[in-house]
């Protein structure tokens, strides 16, 4: 008997003994290894720009720094879960407002990203809708457990900043809307940032 035939007489007889049934792991995978459950997961932040009514060099960004397991302080845009009932929008309005302490109202859409990651023993694919906010008041404020610092930051040092690529894309696109705005509803958006640039 040739090679190939064995290897047809051991695939076929496989079947019939269900090797190949509903609790089969895929060809390659270790039969030892639990398949992941894979979820998806819905969140939404925003980027709140204060200064809106001002000079360009003078529009400042409130952004989160979160500690790594290396220890290292990474920065990024405030974000979190849409709860039921609630709209991205409204989401990213919640969100910024709890971990900056910053009450900001959506004025664009930026755009999404989305990412794989694997946590207690799921895979998740995260889906996360961004926005740009027009600061409307607020203090800054760290209380929020998932931050451990928080800052005004020019918007002409957000790329520099930014720990995630994505993110400083989102910061492009904002920078494009910005400077797209009329003067008029640049504007409405006004409140001096230069006392919280320290």
């Amino acid at each position: 008997m040739s090679p190939a035939e064995r290897a047809n007489r051991n695939r076929r007889s496989s079947r019939r003994r269900g090797g190949s049934g509903g609790s089969a792991v895929r060809s390659g995978s270790d039969p030892a290894k639990p398949q992941l459950r894979t979820v998806r997961e819905t969140s939404a932040g925003g980027l709140v720009v204060d200064g809106l009514g001002g000079p360009p060099e003078q529009l400042c960004a409130a952004l989160i720094g979160r500690t790594d397991r290396r220890g290292r302080l990474l920065w990024s845009l405030p974000k979190g879960h849409i709860e039921k009932g609630e709209t991205a929008e409204e989401t990213a309005m919640r969100e910024v407002h709890e971990e900056t302490g910053i009450r900001g109202k959506v004025l664009a859409e930026l755009g999404s990203i989305d990412y794989w990651f694997v946590t207690e023993g799921r895979r998740v694919h995260k889906t996360v809708h961004h926005y740009l906010l027009r600061y409307l008041g607020g203090e800054l404020s760290d209380a929020d457990i998932e931050v451990t610092e928080v800052a005004w930051v020019p918007l002409t040092e957000l790329r520099s900043r930014l720990a995630y690529a994505d993110e400083r894309k989102l910061a492009d696109v904002a920078d494009q809307l910005i400077a797209e705005m009329s003067p008029t509803w640049r504007r409405l958006g006004a409140g001096g940032p230069e006392a919280r640039l320290g």
